[in-house]
C-alpha cells in the first residue's frame, strides 16, 4: 500500500497550480460538461502515467542500485525546485475543436508530456514496486487535484492558495529526494 499512498499524495500535491490544473479549468469553462472532461482526464492520465511508470520500472532494472539511488534522489530534489515555479498556460492557447471528452483526452495527454507529475511517476515507479500501485496512485492523485477544479469551475479558482500548495509540494519532493539519498531505492 505504501507505493499507492506515496504516489497519490505526491502527485495530488504536485498537481496543485500545475498547467494541467489550469487546463482543467479552461476546459471546464469552455465546454461546461464536467463528466466528459473528468473521463478525458482519467483516460489521458492512465495512458500517460502507465507509459511513464513502465519507463521508470525499466530504468530501475537497467541501472545499478547506486546509480539509481543518486539519480532518483537528484531528480526528486530537482522536481522540488521545479515545483516552486508557478505554471501558466500560454496566452492564446487554443483547444481542439472536438467534443469535451476527445479534446480533454488529447490536451491532457500532451500537456502531461515532460510535466513534473509525469517525471514524478517515472521516479516513483523506479523506486517503488509494484508498478500498478504507482500508476494507480499517480492517477488517483491527478484526479483528486483536477476533479474539484472541473466541478467548481472558475468560480473559486482565484481563491485557491496556490503558492502555499506549491511550497508544500516542493517540501514533499525534497523529502522524497533526501529519503532516496539516505535510505536508497527499494
Amino acid at each position: 500500500m505504501e507505493p499507492l499512498l506515496v504516489s497519490t499524495v505526491t502527485v495530488a500535491l504536485a498537481e496543485i497550480g500545475d498547467k494541467t490544473q489550469l487546463l482543467a479549468l479552461l476546459l471546464a469553462a469552455r465546454f461546461r460538461k464536467p463528466w466528459p472532461i473528468v473521463a478525458g482526464i482519467l483516460v489521458a492520465t492512465l495512458l500517460n502515467h502507465a507509459m511513464a511508470g513502465w519507463l521508470g520500472a525499466t530504468a530501475a532494472s537497467w541501472l545499478t542500485p547506486q546509480v539509481l539511488r543518486w539519480t532518483v534522489a537528484a531528480s526528486f530534489i530537482a522536481i522540488a525546485l521545479w515545483t516552486l515555479k508557478p505554471d501558466k498556460l500560454e496566452d492564446g492557447a487554443s483547444l481542439p475543436p472536438r467534443g469535451a471528452f476527445v479534446a480533454t483526452t488529447i490536451a491532457f495527454f500532451l500537456a502531461e508530456m515532460g510535466d513534473k507529475t509525469q517525471v514524478a511517476t517515472v521516479l516513483l515507479a523506479a523506486n517503488y514496486p509494484p508498478l500498478w500501485q504507482v500508476v494507480a496512485g499517480t492517477t488517483v492523485g491527478m484526479m483528486l487535484a483536477n476533479v474539484p477544479v472541473v466541478a467548481l469551475g472558475s468560480r473559486f479558482a482565484d481563491r485557491l492558495p496556490l503558492r502555499a500548495a506549491r511550497i508544500v509540494a516542493a517540501v514533499v519532493f525534497l523529502a522524497l529526494g533526501l529519503w532516496a539519498a539516505v535510505a536508497g531505492v527499494a
